[in-house]
């Protein structure tokens, strides 16, 4: 009985953080997503990047290869329920990536620790945090 009472308490909490994502009309999409300091973080709480050669809506990222080690996708399994400011694209290799606002969203491996966003405005300010 405890196990099945734990259970609920679980899905009751689990119900009332997806209301208060909702609720922030576009702002987080757990369990992918949140906001932190004005900015949209990976549920790691690492800085979300977004990429100026990228065509917001196009459903494609101009960031491959080489550009992906450096820049790698937030990478989302299956097919998830995205709404809102939220999509998801095919990569080139297959894999789904979130995109906000139709861009596709990127981490910087150079961000060590949650809060850096040493790659705001790099490669001649192409690459931006995602302010919220």
């Amino acid at each position: 009985m405890n196990h099945i009472k734990s259970v609920l308490i679980g899905l009751i909490a689990t119900a009332t953080l997806a209301a208060c994502a909702s609720m922030m009309g576009g702002g987080a999409m757990a369990p992918y997503t949140k906001v932190s300091d004005g900015m949209l973080v990976g549920s790691n709480n690492m800085t979300l990047y977004t990429f100026a050669k990228d065509t917001a809506g196009s459903g494609k990222s101009t960031c491959n290869g080489p550009c992906a080690a450096n820049w790698p996708p937030l990478l989302v399994d299956g097919n998830p329920t995205v709404s809102g400011d939220y999509s998801v694209i095919t990569r080139d290799d297959g894999k789904k990536q979130l995109a906000y606002k139709g861009m596709p969203l990127y981490f910087w491996v150079k961000d060590t620790k949650p809060g850096d966003k040493t790659g705001d405005g790099f490669l001649n300010g192409a690459w931006k945090i995602v302010k919220m």
